[in-house]
């Protein structure tokens, strides 16, 4: 079985519990913490190291984690660990994320513009977008600046991309001239 389908099983079984028990809260911000944790490379090296032995593993993960999470993220890092998937731990989570932003109906959209946009410009952009039949109900904005856009915007949401810069414009011009 692949990485991305082990993960997503764990991660929905993780959710449905979450839920069933009315902790989700408390789980997304134990999963934040985990993410938190793994950025350090020895501990992430660690995780996904086929060499450490399993109970080396849990007692190291146990010393950091058990005191910061809640009993259900104490019982899913154990569970993982006996059945040898933690490993997978990183995809885990983000499937986890993935699965938490659908179940509340979040579409994360990523707006590239040529400049830095006003509070009230980006305010507008996601009620537009929020309206919008293309994403979900509510709407995360991620907001970059690519000076190389020279106008316009760039949307990526849901493995989908709205170019509508002066750039691709351009470029566009650009291909047609030498056809």
């Amino acid at each position: 079985m692949s990485v991305s389908r082990i993960a997503e099983r764990y991660a929905k079984s993780l959710l449905e519990f979450a839920i069933e028990r009315d902790a989700l809260e408390q789980v997304v911000d134990d999963v934040a913490l985990l993410r938190k944790g793994l950025e350090s490379r020895d501990l992430y090296l660690m995780i996904k190291s086929p060499i450490i032995d399993t109970t080396k593993k849990r007692s190291i993960f146990s010393k950091i984690f058990d005191e910061k999470v809640g009993s259900i993220m104490r019982s899913f890092c154990d569970i993982i660990m006996r059945k040898g998937r933690e490993n997978v731990l990183p995809e885990m989570l983000s499937s986890f994320d993935a699965l938490y932003k659908l179940y509340q109906k979040v579409s994360t959209v990523t707006l590239t513009t040529a400049t830095p946009l006003a509070d009230e410009v980006l305010a507008k952009i996601t009620s537009t977008l929020e309206s919008s039949i293309s994403t979900r109900q509510n709407v995360e904005l991620q907001t970059e600046v690519d000076p190389d856009l020279i106008g316009g915007f760039r949307l990526e949401f849901d493995d989908k991309q709205y170019d509508n810069s002066i750039a691709a414009k351009l470029n566009e011009l650009r291909n047609q001239f030498k056809q």
